[in-house]
């Protein structure tokens, strides 16, 4: 293998086919299906992966058998089979979604979740980094292997439209492809986080997710403030003090069900990616004024985020803007709730533990519901083999130039959990772009597009050289 040559091809795919598809993919507001309730009438999921299907003949793979699956009322997904090449053993199934985010608020004036925009090497967009990139990274890496006619296990890569809703679709299609998925020996992911942009980075560990709907209602319509202040308690106080029962405000320590058992071996390896990252664990985050977190421990603020549990209220329903609002008593007021849990706690039973908190002796027994959307336990990965490690080491110095990092994340990606349990002897990297200022999710979302090129170089480098950990 020429890393030479694997570089200069890897490079010339994404400049002359991959970002400029990724450009087109970024204008369909393709939402997922938890943001998007008409999603299958507006056929903005059908389009994109339509886009992406239409582009993979553009990047050279040999025999590869690429579609569009649909099982009836869920979202389609892309699926592509590529035959082992030169004998090769081994069976790896690559994973990614193209569904995505709803557009948020925040953009910067010339920027916009459907407008692309190339700038200082960077393609802003909702989408490109989280994760439309995926399908196209794994395509180049076999092309360039291709180009120097080198072996590679068989492929699978499976591109999903519901991640972003928690991946509900996915199980339904793990059973029906199962013939076709067969059994692989290694996952790989490219929609997790970095570190930063200087080195391959991989994902431990993944925190489990709860989110859900808190309704309270004290009237059946509005009243003027003056007539019913006193008599009626306000909806949002109710609001409070339901929360109370979950999460100290002034510490934002959440409830013991919600925490799990951290393992030994994360606070070392929390310690090593702080040793890396300084203080860019905190300044990557625009903060207003003088905000900072509550402890400047850096290894600290890591474990924290990746193995324990937080709260971010996402959304409130039930009041106008302050502009808007009139002296009016409201009659109710929703708040839209989001948990990331530990890896190893139980979601189920987290939600029923949150559930039951906050319905609980709510004031003047006023109604508080909570509807629980979604309910994903995380995942926290077995030790790679000794090999593997190494295969990944390298090709980190070669194309970063710096060595591998390993670190948990913060966020939620149910199919690996999903798919452990269903195939536990598998081996597991999950890796990705969005590092610091990224903001997947948020506004001003951007793919850094010279790490779009490392890291698909770097898993050219991982698949030339399976035979070693397969």
């Amino acid at each position: 293998m020429s890393n030479a040559k694997i570089r200069h091809y890897v490079d010339a795919l994404w400049d002359d086919e991959i970002v400029p598809t990724l450009v087109e993919y970024i204008k369909i507001p393709n939402k997922s299906p938890a943001f998007d309730s008409d999603w299958e009438s507006n056929g903005y999921m059908q389009a994109a992966a339509e886009l992406l299907l239409a582009a993979v003949p553009r990047i050279p793979v040999k025999n590869v058998d690429a579609r569009i699956f649909q099982l009836p009322g869920r979202t389609p997904v892309l699926l592509l089979d590529i035959p082992a090449t030169h004998g090769c053993s081994g069976n790896v199934l690559c994973y990614g979604h193209y569904d995505k985010q709803p557009e948020f608020i925040g953009w910067e004036e010339e920027l916009g979740p459907w407008k692309p925009v190339i700038r200082d090497n960077r393609l802003y967009g909702r989408g490109g980094a989280d994760d439309g990139y995926a399908i196209f990274a794994t395509l180049a890496a076999i092309s360039a292997l291709d180009d120097q006619d080198l072996g590679h296990p068989r492929c699978c890569v499976l591109i999903e439209g519901c991640e972003e809703s928690g991946s509900f679709d996915l199980p339904f299609y793990i059973d029906e492809l199962r013939d076709v998925i067969g059994e692989p020996d290694l996952l790989i992911c490219l929609d997790a986080e970095c570190g930063n942009y200087d080195q391959l980075w991989l994902t431990t560990s993944l925190r489990g997710l709860v989110s859900g709907t808190l309704h309270v209602n004290v009237l059946t319509e509005g009243i003027h403030s003056g007539a019913a202040g006193g008599v009626v308690p306000s909806s949002f106080r109710v609001l409070r003090a339901q929360l109370n029962h979950i999460e100290d405000a002034r510490t934002g320590r959440l409830m013991d069900a919600l925490h799990g058992t951290i393992p030994d071996y994360v606070g070392a390896e929390a310690a090593s990616a702080a040793e890396t990252l300084g203080t860019t664990v905190i300044d990557r985050y625009p903060w207003h004024d003088q905000t900072r977190p509550d402890s400047n421990d850096i290894a600290n603020l890591i474990v924290r985020n990746t193995w324990g549990p937080s709260l971010a209220t996402v959304g409130l329903g039930g009041a106008p803007e302050p502009a808007h609002a009139g002296n009016t008593l409201r009659p109710s007021t929703s708040a839209k709730l989001v948990f990331r849990l530990p890896p190893n706690v139980d979601a189920s039973r987290a939600a029923d533990a949150v559930t039951d908190a906050l319905e609980s002796e709510p004031p003047c027994d006023a109604s508080v519901t909570f509807d629980v959307d979604a309910a994903e336990t995380g995942w926290f990965a077995k030790p790679l083999s000794p090999s593997l490690t190494s295969a990944l080491e390298r090709a980190s110095n070669e194309f970063f130039g710096k060595p591998l990092r390993l670190m948990g994340c913060g966020g939620t990606i149910p199919f690996l959990g999903m798919l452990e349990r269903k195939f536990p002897d598998c081996q597991f990297v999950a890796t990705g772009v969005l590092g610091p200022h990224s903001n997947a999710h948020g506004p001003n979302e951007f793919l850094d597009i010279p790490t779009g090129k490392n890291v698909t170089a770097c898993m050219a480098s991982l698949l030339g050289d399976a035979e070693e950990f397969i």
